[in-house]
C-alpha cells in the first residue's frame, strides 16, 4: 500500500479569534451580511474546516444606516409565527429599518450561516448595534476593511 495522506481537521485550542468592526453605514444589507457570515464562519483562514468553529467574533456598528436595494424595504416582509392557526404575522423590512435595525441584520446573517448547532454556535459571535457606538473596547477590535464591499 502507498503512504496515506491524513485530513488536517484543527483543534479548538490552536484556534485564534479576533474581533472585528464592520462598519455598515451606507452598506448594502446583503453585501455586509455575507462578509460577516464568511468572517464568522472563518473561512477566510488557511486552517478552516467545515465541522470547526474556527472563524472571529464580529461586531456591525451602525445597523441603522444600512442600505436596502431596489425597493426591497417597500417589497419584502419579515415573517413570524406564533404557532396557533392564523398566527403568522408579517412586517416589512422598512418598518423593521425603522424601529428594529439590528433584527434585520442579524437574521440577514443568520440566514447564511449552517442550520444546524455550529451554525447557532457561530452567531452567538455576532454582535450588531444600531449606532456607532459598541461596549467591546476591551477586546481591542480591529476595524475590517469594507473598500471592497459595494455602497448602497
Amino acid at each position: 500500500m502507498g503512504s496515506s495522506v491524513r485530513t488536517f481537521s484543527p483543534k479548538v485550542s490552536e484556534i485564534t479569534r479576533e474581533w472585528l468592526v464592520i462598519d455598515a453605514e451606507g452598506l448594502v444589507l446583503g453585501r455586509v451580511a455575507t462578509v460577516a457570515a464568511s468572517l464568522l464562519r472563518g473561512k477566510h483562514r488557511v486552517y478552516f474546516a467545515p465541522h470547526v468553529d474556527c472563524g472571529d467574533n464580529v461586531i456591525i456598528v451602525n445597523a441603522d444606516k444600512v442600505v436596502l436595494t431596489a425597493n426591497k424595504a417597500a417589497q419584502k416582509f419579515a415573517y413570524h409565527h406564533s404557532g396557533y392557526p392564523g398566527g403568522l404575522r408579517a412586517t416589512s423590512w422598512q418598518t423593521l429599518l425603522d424601529e428594529d435595525p439590528v433584527k434585520l441584520v442579524f437574521d440577514a446573517v443568520k440566514g447564511m450561516v449552517p442550520k444546524n448547532r455550529l451554525g447557532r454556535e457561530i452567531m452567538g459571535k455576532l454582535f450588531v448595534y444600531a449606532g456607532p457606538e459598541h461596549p467591546h473596547a476591551a477586546q481591542t477590535p480591529t476595524q475590517h476593511d469594507t473598500s471592497a464591499i459595494r455602497r448602497g
